[in-house]
């Protein structure tokens, strides 16, 4: 099980106000560009053996989840590393099996593959907002460990993170992106609901860890009051979870250049882009 410790502190980090120093903006970068190296020798490993990795990004709104996403996929291999959003369900995904919208999605040998939600919308979204009945939320609560455990026995590598955040927190950057036009668009009518349920989010959410935060398949709490340090601690827990040697280290030789004979067509008989970034002078 996750340690305990872990647990009972994101229980009082979502519910109540945390004091986080943050991180310096120097510190963060520095952090961050080593982190990024290694994910990218990570990447490597995991094409050169084969390995299938999926990792889970749950949280509340503004968590920061997808903040974390962006900087473990943004140096990456996007053949290797692959970002899985989905949006809600069609009307033949509703009468599918749960979990059958997300299984095509699972990584193939070589990949990783980045879930920005996942199958546990219907412990959270679905279950407080009324999008599932009650019969639907307990199996999925039945089924949903043994359903990991199936993806584990077949070889992929499964990590789940919940992104915690204190009400305090997340009021506040809920703020921001109001009075910020450029990040409006990360506010859904869904996501301003969610305020108002606060506590019924708080209680999913525990009922949820209760019976799927299991030996085989932990969950991993990211304090995430503070971006930065939410966002390198992430990273290190993936590079600590999955095994992996240094592939990259062979210098490259680029190679000569044949001898150009070939007489190109004028410049003019091409259509480009307006330099609209040019000097006066240079015009």
């Amino acid at each position: 099980m996750t340690d305990k410790n872990h647990e009972n502190h994101d229980h009082q980090g979502d519910d109540r106000p945390r004091r986080v120093k943050r991180i310096s903006k120097k510190i963060y970068e520095s952090e961050l560009g080593r982190l990024q190296r290694e994910l990218v020798k990570l990447q490597e490993w995991v094409r050169r053996d084969g390995l299938k990795v999926c990792i889970l990004f749950e949280g509340r709104d503004a968590a920061g989840k997808g903040g974390a996403i962006k900087r473990i996929a943004e140096r990456s291999n996007p053949r290797i590393v692959r970002v899985v959003a989905l949006d809600k369900p069609t009307e033949r995904e509703t009468t599918q099996w749960y979990f059958q919208r997300y299984v095509t999605h699972l990584p193939a040998a070589g990949e990783i593959v980045l879930f920005d939600r996942s199958w546990y919308n219907r412990a959270g979204v679905e279950r407080v907002m009324g999008f599932c009945s009650d019969e639907e939320h307990e199996e999925f609560l039945r089924s949903c460990p043994d359903f990991e455990r199936m993806i584990i026995r077949s070889g992929i590598i499964l990590l789940k993170f919940w992104f915690s955040v204190s009400d305090e927190e997340q009021e506040r950057r809920f703020q921001d992106r109001i009075d910020n036009v450029e990040k409006r668009w990360k506010l859904s009518p869904m996501d301003l609901e969610s305020r108002a349920h606060w506590v019924d989010y708080s209680r999913a959410k525990d009922r949820m860890f209760a019976t799927t935060d299991t030996k085989a398949s932990p969950w991993w709490v990211v304090d995430a009051d503070d971006k930065r340090r939410a966002r390198l601690n992430c990273i290190q827990q993936i590079l600590d979870s999955v095994p992996y040697q240094d592939l990259t280290s062979a210098k490259l030789e680029l190679p000569e250049r044949q001898a150009d004979t070939y007489i190109r067509p004028p410049i003019d008989t091409q259509t480009y882009v307006a330099d609209n970034y040019a000097k006066p002078s240079d015009r």
